[in-house]
């Protein structure tokens, strides 16, 4: 259980503000039975906390005394834990629930790089949530690089392997456009203050994260119909190389089919009198040969190839 100072800028510190400073307290689902003892007079709020192992989607509900959610981010392959966590927030107090060390570092970085708070919840708590958003951008070029990637392999003819790698980066598409509608959805609700914790100023900020979210959430949209249009030209590039084998044993099928036929007619067990000619043999080989060149002849005008 980590404690911090909300002042001009965030502070850590051993033991709960004391007063009517405002404050933070990170920690895991485990020790969410000791934060009323810790925070006495909140019991009632505390214990609708949600915990970071509970959390599916990104949420905020707005309760009379506080305002609660939780915030799942989009699976990220160099994580080794589930990117969750949970937050109660009052008037002076921030609780964090963090099971996977999400938001350390960033509380961290606050302290470190002094980064402007305000002295209350609403400035500290959009100044978090603008860290957790301050490279969705770059991660979403990150990507719509592997997209051009996959899209060059396909113009180029290289399609083994495609479909896997395609599938896994339309679902990581899929996944950042439904974060960023959700947490669009919890801006809104911190932007509209219905508790009246936050002052004017923070209202605008929440504004601005707002509109930063639906900005990330069109570019994630983006993402999505470019991976859609890239698995439109595999499939056309898939159905134009069996356009072409077709065409093959079209072409195939024209030539010798005829000599099929002529097999099958001097197959049959008649007396024939080309069997018994001189000439029979060369003269049924000869057919053949006109036959093909014909079909051969033909394909070609009705530009079979």
């Amino acid at each position: 259980m980590q404690w911090y100072l909300i002042g001009p800028v965030l502070t850590p510190v051993g033991a709960p503000p004391e007063g009517d400073a405002s404050g933070v307290v990170l920690l895991t689902s485990g020790e969410l039975s000791q934060l009323p003892a810790a925070l006495p007079g909140l019991e009632r709020v505390l214990r609708h906390t949600p915990a970071a192992r509970d959390a599916r989607v990104c949420k905020a509900e707005v309760r009379p005394e506080f305002l609660s959610g939780t915030m799942i981010l989009p699976p990220s392959p160099k994580a080794g834990t589930r990117l969750a966590f949970g937050w109660l927030l009052t008037g002076r107090w921030a609780v964090l629930v963090d099971d996977g060390e999400l938001l350390l570092p960033h509380l961290r970085r606050m302290v470190k790089e002094k980064l402007p708070t305000g002295g209350g919840v609403g400035r500290f708590f959009y100044g978090l949530l603008s860290l957790l958003t301050a490279r969705d951008l770059r991660r979403l070029e990150e990507l719509e690089d592997q997209a051009e990637e996959l899209e060059d392999q396909v113009l180029s003819g290289g399609l083994e392997g495609f479909s896997p790698v395609m599938t896994g980066l339309r679902k990581t598409a899929m996944a950042w456009f439904r974060y960023y509608s959700q947490l669009d959805d919890v801006a809104g609700r911190l932007r509209e203050n219905e508790n009246g914790f936050f002052t004017s100023e923070e209202e605008k900020l929440f504004r601005l994260l707002e509109e930063r979210v639906i900005r990330l959430r069109e570019e994630s949209q983006l993402l999505r119909e470019y991976c859609l249009q890239i698995q439109s030209m595999f499939q056309a590039e898939i159905d134009l190389r069996q356009n072409r084998i077709m065409k093959i044993l079209t072409v195939v099928t024209t030539v010798f089919l005829p000599l099929s036929l002529l097999a099958g007619w001097y197959g049959m067990n008649f007396d024939m009198p080309e069997l018994s000619w001189k000439y029979g043999y060369p003269a049924v080989i000869a057919a053949g040969v006109v036959i093909v060149l014909l079909a051969l002849w033909i394909c070609k005008k009705k530009k079979f190839w």
